[in-house]
């Protein structure tokens, strides 16, 4: 065969190839890339027992688990003992095992600023907290400013009426396991805040049991504080919150709840429960991780206007425990909250 018929064939054959090559890749299905691997660790700084918000955290992230098979979390329940936190912590991190650290607390970004100067590759990503400028953290830090108005509204439209367990002294009371700086700089000054619009008169009973458990320390103050004028309460403090449950139901007295539906809690006594969607975040969050889009070194403020503090309206105790004209009322200026329409200043941390 001569030189040029065998370049001739040749060239043939490597366009043929060619041509097959370029037909196969239009006809076949691309094999995605694996997709990444995510490890997270749910530290819980207390106990999910008796905590929402805290059981919501960590169903929030399994759930987004159970539906992402590369996805795999730990959680991890810290005690109550606050002093051992930070190294419980630092053990968990030294493992080199965790992607991202997932919390729930206002103590933790502090926390996890001197654990993460420890491990400098550590992210860590914590809800109902605030903190900015530090590049292993990001925070988003729930309004409960704003939530503590609408609830105050509330209790002051029930302590200036003729429910049944009013009285005339227009004082409500707020017990708190603890003092830390969102409880006393956001959450009691907003409960008062939002009961003076209804009457400008009414003043605070604010008590403290000391721990997040002792139901039967927390049932002698609302007892005392009942004596004292306080008709409607609002509690920040987890299982020792059965105590005023119990109080309120014995002696005749109102709640407001903060965060998770309670209206079971204390049947016909609990007259209004918030919600913080706690679960719905994390899933955000933890999409965003995954992708590998969070803005680490930045802080949120999430509220209702956001879609993430809201009001359990959908229970049927809300409409049984109170009268038409309280709920005209309440459900009129918890639109407006939703709408930014409520003019107020949201207090630094």
């Amino acid at each position: 065969m001569r030189k040029g018929s065998v370049l001739a064939l040749v060239l043939v054959a490597m366009l043929l190839a060619s041509s097959v090559s370029i037909f196969a890749a239009g006809s076949t299905e691309q094999v995605p890339a694996q997709q990444k691997s995510l490890s997270v660790l749910v530290y819980i700084t207390g106990v999910m027992a008796g905590s929402p918000p805290y059981t919501a955290l960590a169903e929030g992230a399994q759930e987004f688990a159970a539906a992402n098979e590369n996805v795999t979390v730990k959680i991890y329940e810290a005690g109550f003992n606050q002093a051992q936190w930070e190294e419980q912590l630092t053990s968990l991190v030294a493992t080199g095992e965790y992607d991202v650290v997932l919390g729930s607390n206002p103590s933790l970004p502090e926390i996890c600023e001197r654990v993460g100067a420890k491990f400098p590759k550590q992210k860590f990503i914590i809800t109902d907290a605030q903190k900015a400028g530090n590049s292993q953290l990001r925070t988003y830090l729930y309004n409960q400013y704003e939530q503590s108005l609408y609830l105050g509204y509330l209790a002051g439209l029930v302590t200036t009426s003729s429910m049944k367990h009013a009285n005339s002294a227009l004082k409500i009371g707020f017990i708190a396991a603890q003092e830390y700086p969102l409880l006393n700089k956001h959450m009691v000054p907003g409960f008062l805040a939002g009961a003076r619009m209804v009457n400008p008169a009414i003043e605070l009973d604010f008590r403290i049991v000391g721990n997040w458990f002792d139901a039967n320390k927390a049932a002698d103050l609302a007892s005392s504080m009942k004596t004292a004028g306080v008709d409607v309460f609002a509690a920040i403090a987890g299982g020792a919150a059965q105590g005023l449950f119990k109080v309120a139901q014995e002696q005749g007295a109102y709640i407001v709840y903060h965060n998770t539906n309670e209206y079971k809690a204390a049947p016909g006594y609990v007259v209004g429960c918030g919600s913080m969607e706690q679960k719905k975040l994390v899933k955000e969050i933890l999409v965003e991780v995954l992708a590998g889009t969070v803005q680490y070194g930045t802080a949120s403020v999430v509220g209702a206007k956001e879609g993430y503090l809201g009001f359990f309206f959908d229970d049927p105790a809300y409409a049984a425990n109170l009268p038409a004209d309280i709920r005209t009322k309440f459900e009129a200026f918890m639109a407006d909250v939703q709408a930014g329409k409520i003019a107020y200043t949201l207090p630094p941390l």
